[in-house]
Parts: structure tokens; C-alpha cells; sequence
């Protein structure tokens, strides 16, 4: 396959090449680790990512226009936590976490009846939260995580010429702890451990959830209308929140 047919084909698992907004709702857990320490899971995890890829007549490929909310859980109720050892808990509100989709060799493994694109994103930049500023909220000034993207489509499916095909995920992140934890320089970090669906609309993502969403940000039941940047992260949302820092 040529790196258009690729990307073509993991446009169609990851959203819908018609436009119509594309919804991926996903569960897992969140995992600490430190040394000299056993594992521990932390939180429970679950989010929804309401997405529209459009054209990108200038320079080819596709843009994804997204928001992502995701929150994090009690480990054993599964309820969303309001806060954690006394400390509010920031959640997830990226508006927008958009991509830019270009011809690639994307990784596409066969798997008997199925078809799995993967995608390793290594990240390290300047952190938005640079420790002489953020010193309790802030592990490093060089912001360091690995995502680790699963993308799982019927063969049969993708044989098709339907815009959008029917697909499940899997997603793994290992970061430093986050700004709002107030690990400061401790040593250790967090893994992020999901898998969730493609949904046939926002109305079938949990009721809880919607719930949540509709009472705070009721605009994350859609994607963006157009194209912005930067993107927003944990660490960009937390400064936002607290933009003189967090000093001891």
C-alpha cells in the first residue's frame, strides 16, 4: 500500500472521511511507580474524544479537529474524584487537541480478521511548568512522556468503501507525575493503562459522563468548527489555572 492508502485507511478508523464528527470513549487505569516502591493504581481513568477530520487543501493530508475531557476515578468506586490527599483534582479539558495527518508509513499489522494501526509518539519539550516557577507541581523543565496508540478495525470492513469503519483502542502513556499531584522533584511517574471504543454517536457515551460534561463544559460534546492552535495539554491547562506558579 502507498502511504496515501495508509493514511487513508487509519483516517477512516481514526474518524470519518465525510466530515461527520466521530466519537472514541475509553476506560483504564492509572498506575504510580517510584523507586524503591511497589506499583500502585492511583485512579481509575475514563475519558471521550469528539473529533471532525477536514481536507487539508494546502499542504495534503487531513486535519483532525478534536476535544478531549477525561477524568480521573476513585480506583475501587469508580467515581470521579473531586480531590486526593486534600488537593483538587485538575481534570482533562484539552480544547483543542487537534492533529495534523500527513502521508506516513503508518504501521499496520494484520491480525487475522482484524487490522491494527499503531502509533509510538515520544514526546520531550520545554515544560509549560518550568520548576523555578512551578517547583510543587513540576518534575523537570524538559517535559518527558511515550504515548503508545492502538488503533483495531475489522479487515472486512476496511475492504469496504464506507468513510468510516467500525474500530476499538488501546492507549498506554508513561509521564511524570502530574502538576496537580504536587510531587515536585520526586523521582517515579505514572503509566496510563486504557482501551476504548468508536462510538456511533456522543449519545452513546456513558451517562455519568455526558452528565459531567454538560454541567462544566457542554462544548466537549462536539469537535471544533475550525482549526486553532496551540494545543491544550495537562500542564497548559494548569498554568492556565494558575499562571503565577505554585512557589513553596
Amino acid at each position: 500500500m502507498t502511504p496515501d492508502d495508509l493514511l487513508r485507511d487509519f483516517a477512516r478508523t481514526r474518524a470519518s472521511l465525510d466530515g461527520e464528527e466521530a466519537v472514541y470513549w475509553w476506560t483504564g487505569d492509572v498506575h504510580a511507580w517510584a523507586p524503591g516502591e511497589p506499583y500502585r493504581r492511583l485512579f481509575g481513568f475514563e475519558g471521550v474524544n469528539v473529533s471532525r477530520l477536514v481536507a487539508d487543501e494546502a499542504e495534503g493530508g487531513y486535519r483532525l479537529l478534536s476535544r478531549e475531557a477525561a477524568f480521573y476515578l476513585d480506583p475501587a468506586t469508580r467515581e470521579i474524584l473531586e480531590t486526593w490527599q486534600d488537593k483538587p483534582v485538575v481534570h482533562v479539558w484539552n480544547d483543542p487537541a487537534n492533529l495534523r495527518l500527513r502521508p506516513f508509513p503508518v504501521p499496520r499489522t494484520e491480525l487475522g480478521g482484524q487490522v491494527c494501526f499503531s502509533l509510538e509518539i515520544p514526546l520531550a519539550y520545554p515544560s509549560p511548568l518550568p520548576v523555578a516557577d512551578y517547583p510543587l507541581n513540576s518534575a523537570d523543565d524538559t517535559y518527558r512522556a511515550l504515548e503508545l496508540f492502538q488503533f483495531f478495525t475489522p479487515a472486512e470492513a476496511l475492504a469496504g468503501a464506507a468513510p468510516s469503519v467500525p474500530a476499538t483502542m488501546s492507549w498506554t502513556r508513561m509521564s511524570p507525575w502530574l502538576p496537580w499531584m504536587e510531587q515536585g522533584q520526586r523521582p517515579g511517574g505514572l503509566t496510563f493503562h486504557c482501551r476504548g471504543v468508536k462510538l456511533g454517536s456522543y449519545a452513546e457515551v456513558p451517562e455519568r459522563t455526558r452528565a459531567y460534561v454538560s454541567g462544566r463544559h457542554p462544548e466537549f460534546a462536539h469537535a471544533p468548527e475550525k482549526w486553532t492552535e496551540p494545543n491544550e495539554t495537562s500542564w497548559t491547562y494548569f498554568r492556565a489555572l494558575h499562571p503565577r506558579g505554585n512557589p513553596q
